[in-house]
């Protein structure tokens, strides 16, 4: 079989066809949705209240969502045409400057932005890439683009998330992303799976999803507000909660309700793990659309 040429593709000539990209569009924004939409979540913010953050609302998700209609759709066309990472990184910073612009500088999905932005890319480039075919997006993700990836994570000064680094030796979004995204594919996407078939809820199944990634994740988000001493606590009390049920306990909800006042009190927000939920959710439908699941 003869290679594809990724690089000589037009968009005319790209089989990925345009409602392809189209949907991947709705569907990360979709997972935004979700996401900002969920209760109760603890320390972060959902139409009832703002969590731990001063700084922003569900007004601010819903205006920030809709600044980035059309950003997915058009990194996973530049993707599908074989442009560079750069390329692909740049039309990230233009979606992030809209984000700043529609929220008034509030940072709301510049985590989402990244992650969604490259599982979309990775979808598009499977789609004109017969090598890649039967891959995960997350595989994808790692195999084109993570050594760049975790390099770029050394070089950047202007983020929370490397002054983490600096300070507690823990890669965040970065070297999630340029390993593959394991905690969405290893952690999220099992307990999505199970859960949506035991609850048949949307919703609480995404609720569970979340309290798993906060058991496990080095979220960069709550060691900036909270040290060591806040990631723990956050973890602890994900672990306690899970291993007492989960979202399938009594009672669950005012569990979850009295972790959001604590976290809310001590400033914490897992807002890392909330970036991975929206990513394991849209992972979970880009890859059974192609029967990789």
């Amino acid at each position: 079989m003869e290679m594809l040429n990724i690089g000589a593709l037009t968009r005319q000539e790209t089989p990925f066809l345009i409602d392809d990209f189209q949907w991947l569009d709705i569907l990360c924004l979709e997972a935004l949705r979700l996401e900002a939409m969920a209760w109760p979540k603890p320390g972060l913010v959902t139409p009832l209240d703002s969590g731990s953050h001063h700084d922003m609302d569900i007004n601010s998700f819903h205006a920030s969502i809709a600044s980035l209609k059309g950003y997915f759709g058009r990194v996973a066309q530049s993707s599908s045409a074989g442009l560079a990472l750069p390329h692909l990184q740049s039309i990230g910073i233009e979606a992030e400057r809209r984000m700043l612009l529609a929220t008034g500088g509030a940072n709301t999905h510049r985590g989402a932005i990244f992650n969604l932005g490259l599982l979309a890319a990775a979808a598009a480039r499977r789609k004109v890439d017969y090598l890649l075919a039967r891959k995960s997006c997350g595989e994808i993700v790692r195999q084109l683009w993570g050594d760049a990836i975790s390099t770029s994570s050394r070089t950047s000064v202007n983020s929370h998330g490397n002054e983490v680094y600096k300070r507690f030796a823990v890669g965040g979004a970065r070297s999630e992303a340029g390993n593959g995204f394991p905690a969405v594919y290893l952690i999220g996407l099992p307990v999505l799976r199970r859960q949506l078939t035991a609850l048949g809820s949307m919703e609480i199944a995404l609720i569970g999803t979340l309290l798993a990634l906060m058991e496990h994740v080095e979220d960069t988000n709550l060691l900036w507000r909270g040290g060591e001493e806040g990631l723990a606590f956050v973890q602890t009390s994900a672990r306690e909660f899970n291993s007492n049920g989960g979202v399938e306990q009594p009672l669950w909800r005012d569990r979850l309700i009295d972790m959001h006042r604590e976290f809310v009190s001590r400033n914490l927000s897992p807002g890392g793990s909330a970036d991975l939920l929206a990513a394991t959710w849209a992972a979970y439908h880009i890859d059974l659309k192609e029967g990789i699941v």
